[in-house]
């Protein structure tokens, strides 16, 4: 295996210039925090960008950050934590989960899997805040689109069509992310001891009062206990966060504690303790528990998906819990078949939604869809944009569905947020 480990664009252009001359496919790999994530690939070449790092602007100012595609995701919240500022849409880290280590993640994967976290709800997902990109076909062409300001209208907005493409379209090379301030207070109140209906409706309770809740999960008894070290306790928690302006978030705290004082017990838990509490959920520590078994990651409407999971258990062995106020469904399979036409069946069932296999034995993710399958109309329409981006097939080939030419409109499971 011959492996290319650029540190410029212009290695990264001649390198791709080669591949596409040879016809030779390769694999678009940062730090490999996602690797196991899609499809397994068979290349014989590898593209490392690891050693394309670097911020290139940053203008705290003008909440503008660039940064080449391989820096470590880390580095650059460090630099926004320091300046206090964030990305708003904080990017979840796949590294536990998937065995491996925190922090390991890059900015460019950030974008090209369109990553979010429980802030979905408020600030949406990566390609929401991306501002620009520089990235190179697998044409072997070299190109641009967007800018570096806020506003900016330059014809085709590609830099959103990156977004959630898994390294099929092209190789990022430079990012240029929106930054917002961050929060000066947090805190969450947690609901106790609510079965998953109950939590449903007290989320929705929530959502639509005057609150301005920016996030909300449920996590079933014995999960609870999974997040912040055990410190959260093991009954069930209906987690609502509010943030803000310290006197505005003591308002909002009391609309809430009016909604819901008789729904359950209420338990405050802010600071850092709440930042542990989210940032566990973000990254579905519940479930990184360092075994094999697979992980399901199912967008769906929030009114149903917690019928859609007990469906499912009437069929399989199954933990569950919930974000994005129940849009978002994380299910780890207690056996080792991830059951994904029981899955798929019942999702359709229960008002649509997309089911993305996250983590599985390489044997389960070569056999499966592990993106959900798309209608005949959306891969007609993903052949030819794949056909203009990557005609020879040689980015990441088969990462997303069977077959060297195949490839999807860039998807993630935080395109359907509800």
């Amino acid at each position: 295996m011959t492996i290319f480990a650029p540190s410029t664009p212009a290695e990264v252009l001649s390198t791709v210039q080669w591949a596409a001359a040879e016809e030779a496919p390769v694999e678009i790999l940062g730090h490999g925090s996602r690797r196991g994530i899609g499809r397994p690939l068979q290349t014989e070449h590898t593209l490392d960008i690891s050693k394309l790092t670097g911020v290139t602007l940053y203008e705290p100012a003008e909440l503008v950050l660039s940064a080449r595609a391989g820096t470590p995701l880390a580095e650059v919240e460090n630099l926004l934590t320091e300046n206090g500022q964030q990305f708003a849409f904080e990017p979840m880290d796949y590294g536990p989960l998937l065995g491996g280590a925190s922090g390991r993640g890059t900015i460019g994967g950030v974008l090209a899997s369109n990553l979010s976290g429980p802030r979905r709800l408020k600030a949406g997902a990566a390609r929401d805040h991306i501002l620009g990109i520089a990235a190179v076909s697998g044409r072997g062409e070299a190109f641009k689109s967007g800018g570096r300001v806020v506003k900016n209208v330059t014809g085709y907005d590609l830099s959103k069509l990156m977004a959630g493409s898994w390294g099929t379209l092209a190789v990022l090379t430079d990012v240029t992310f929106k930054v917002l301030p961050a929060a000066e207070t947090e805190v969450t109140l947690a609901v106790r001891g609510l079965l998953d209906d109950a939590a449903v409706a007290a989320m929705a309770l929530a959502l639509g009062s005057s609150a301005e809740v920016s996030s909300a999960a449920h996590l079933p008894e014995r999960i609870a206990a999974r997040v912040a070290a055990g410190h959260l306790g093991s009954d069930a928690a209906t987690l609502l966060r509010v943030e803000g302006f310290g006197p505005s978030v003591v308002y909002r705290l009391e609309v809430l504690r009016n909604l819901l004082g008789k729904a359950g017990p209420l338990q405050e838990i802010a600071g850092e303790a709440s930042k542990t509490i989210w940032r566990d959920i973000r990254d579905c520590m519940p479930f990184a528990d360092g075994a094999a078994r697979p992980v399901w990651r199912v967008s769906m409407p929030p009114s149903e998906a917690h019928h859609m999971v007990m469906a499912l258990r009437m069929q399989a062995a199954v933990d569950a819990f919930y974000d994005w106020q129940g849009g978002l469904v994380w299910l780890s399979m207690s056996e080792d078949d991830p059951e994904a036409e029981l899955l798929r069946g019942l999702i359709k069932t229960h008002g649509g939604g997309h089911a993305t296999l996250v983590r599985a034995s390489a044997s389960h993710r070569a056999a499966l869809p592990v993106f959900e399958p798309q209608p005949p109309h959306l891969a007609a329409l993903s052949a030819r944009l794949k056909a203009e981006f990557d005609p020879k097939h040689i980015l990441n080939p088969g990462r997303m569905a069977p077959g060297s030419s195949s490839a999807t409109l860039p998807q993630s499971t935080e395109a359907a947020a509800p």
